[in-house]
């Protein structure tokens, strides 16, 4: 197994890095088209992953045919405890004439059937990271064997649909098998005590180096929402997981005289509903919150029905549209949100927070956000 020797220091202890599903399928990808192009199967192929570390997976159980050949690559989970570890992403590239890559799931990789997910309903679900990933590294194998025709690649992970049943995909609409996930291509261990210890550390080392106002997201679709669309430099920047009550105690108790927090509107509808550990296990009352936000918005019953039938907050945006409460709901929210934030805070850091979806870009913003997210896009402003 090509196994990850990169580790999160929490005290004295030291906690292992593994690799998503999406890293996975992107490196058999890799291997395979090298032995299509080259003639040749690689023992292993190294790629660089979007959070910047780069992973050696060895590639297993090859197989080709005419104008086809097959892969797999073992998940690495790390230290996290996660129902993938140890199972098979396969990747089998054919060569087409028409340019570019397509990608499909195979069996074991579920299919989309609800809307508001990352990908559109009837796809597979491999979702737009991984995507990127697979297509790059297929476009730079084509550049090392100067082939200028298109792939068809198909994922599959064999005994997905099993393991599928233990994770939250039937309950999101994802029917049939695993999602193929991560933005950063690395998986963090999951360990609860471990994750508070590095987001403590990580504000620990910013107010160290001076910085006096934080920026924080649960994750990195937080992360890339502030770079990509917000435009916020990442120069005063932590990652608090699920633990965002922890991350503001500590906030608070070091100093900074801000806090902003940027989160997906299914992660922040639970803070303002006073979750401040928004872990699934722990708290959801995504529709709940969502369908009495919309109650106090003048929604009528039947509306209301549908909304709590909502499996994402993302599925609940168009039924507010044609309602006509998208901005009134989203304004409900973000009082909510504020008034937790605050009481959590204290008086002594200013606090606020913007909440989005990937789908329909920024949905709301608190009362205290808008004077933070001005510091945050001037990196001459932050010490």
């Amino acid at each position: 197994m090509g196994r990850l020797e990169h580790y999160i220091p929490v005290g004295q202890r030291r906690l292992r890095c593994g690799y998503t599903t999406g890293t996975c399928a992107a490196a058999a990808a890799r291997g395979a088209a090298a032995a299509l192009l080259g003639g040749r199967w690689p023992a292993a192929v190294t790629l660089d992953t979007p959070a910047g570390i780069p992973v050696t997976a060895e590639l297993l159980e090859p197989a080709r045919g005419p104008g086809w050949a097959s892969c797999a690559v073992e998940k690495d989970g790390g230290d996290d405890p996660d129902v993938t570890h140890g199972c098979l992403v396969y990747a089998r590239v054919a060569l087409r004439e028409a340019p570019g890559v397509a990608i499909d799931g195979g069996p074991g990789v579920g299919r989309v059937t609800r809307a508001g997910l990352d990908q559109p309903v009837g796809a597979a679900a491999i979702n737009s990271v991984p995507r990127r990933m697979i297509a790059g590294q297929l476009e730079a194998a084509a550049r090392d064997f100067g082939y200028g025709g298109g792939f068809s690649v198909e994922i599959s992970i064999p005994g997905g649909e099993a393991l599928a049943k233990k994770t939250f995909n039937p309950r999101l609409g994802i029917e049939g098998g695993l999602s193929v996930l991560g933005t950063g291509g690395i998986v963090r261990p999951m360990s609860e005590d471990a994750l508070i210890a590095t987001t403590a550390a990580e504000l620990s080392t910013l107010f160290a180096a001076g910085k006096r106002h934080v920026l924080v997201t649960p994750g990195n679709y937080g992360e890339a929402f502030s770079r990509d669309v917000l435009g916020l430099s990442l120069d005063s920047w932590a990652l608090c997981s699920n633990y965002v009550g922890e991350a503001i105690d500590r906030a608070a108790a070091l100093g900074f005289e801000s806090f902003l927090l940027v989160g997906h509107l299914g992660k922040l509808i639970k803070v303002a509903a006073g979750a401040m550990n928004t872990h699934s296990h722990t708290a959801d009352g995504r529709r709940e919150a969502l369908t009495a936000h919309a109650a106090l918005c003048g929604a009528d019953q039947a509306l209301l029905g549908r909304l709590f039938a909502c499996l994402t907050t993302d599925e609940a945006i168009p039924l507010l549209d044609r309602a006509g409460l998208r901005e009134p709901v989203m304004a409900s929210i973000a009082r909510a949100l504020q008034e937790v934030l605050t009481r959590r805070a204290g008086e002594r850091m200013a606090i606020g927070a913007l909440f989005f979806s990937n789908q329909y870009g920024i949905l709301g913003r608190t009362a205290g956000a808008e004077a933070l997210l001005a510091i945050h896009q001037h990196k001459e402003e932050q010490p």
